[in-house]
């Protein structure tokens, strides 16, 4: 059974996407990857909103089983630190709204799960993405490919293929089938909404 991870690099100009089908053992595919974008010449209130409506429509249109956030942590700017929270409960907000469960992993998580090594850089993990994923280049921008390594994490790191209920228990193979049915009448739902 796959599992369908998508990743969020949670930033305010650009806020990385990246979502990854299992495909057994330690494979993943890449299914998608990118950025929602928000103007820094636009006030607070639109930045957030252009981020949200481009998070919500990433999920929608990939119907994710998990949603995985990377985690805020401290940094000298604290203007960019806000930026990222605010970007981060947006994500986590979107996914609690649909019964989507959410995972969220440290920069250092995300590097040694990827390379190995707690202190890799970018080009390090970019390297790893392209091998694992059999792909001609890492995912562009940077951001992007953030988001992409951060749903490999939860992929390797996180419950697994086995979908978890509410309470993280293990789902039975019929309860699994039940909530995909579930899940796929909530994007049934949610496009017919959207229409409108």
């Amino acid at each position: 059974m796959s599992l369908r991870v998508l990743g969020v690099d949670p930033g305010l100009t650009r806020c990385g996407i990246g979502v990854l089908d299992s495909a057994g053992g330690r494979r993943a595919t890449l299914v998608a990857a990118g950025v929602v974008r928000s103007s820094s010449e636009d006030p607070i209130d639109q930045r957030l909103l252009a981020i949200s409506r481009g998070l919500r429509a990433s999920i929608e249109e990939h119907a994710p089983d998990v949603v995985a956030v990377e985690r805020v942590f401290s940094q000298n700017n604290t203007s960019t630190v806000m930026g990222t929270a605010q970007v981060s409960g947006i994500a986590i907000l979107l996914a609690a709204e649909r019964r989507i469960p959410i995972a969220m992993h440290t920069p250092s998580e995300v590097k040694a799960a990827v390379t190995g090594y707690g202190r890799a850089d970018k080009k390090q993990i970019q390297a790893v993405l392209v091998k694992l994923l059999g792909l001609d280049a890492p995912p562009k921008p940077a951001d992007a490919a953030d988001a992409v390594a951060i749903a490999l994490t939860q992929l390797w790191r996180g419950p697994g293929p086995v979908r978890l209920d509410s309470t993280g228990g293990a789902r039975t193979s019929a309860q699994a089938r039940w909530a995909e049915a579930e899940r796929a009448a909530r994007r049934a739902r949610e496009s017919s909404t959207s229409r409108f």
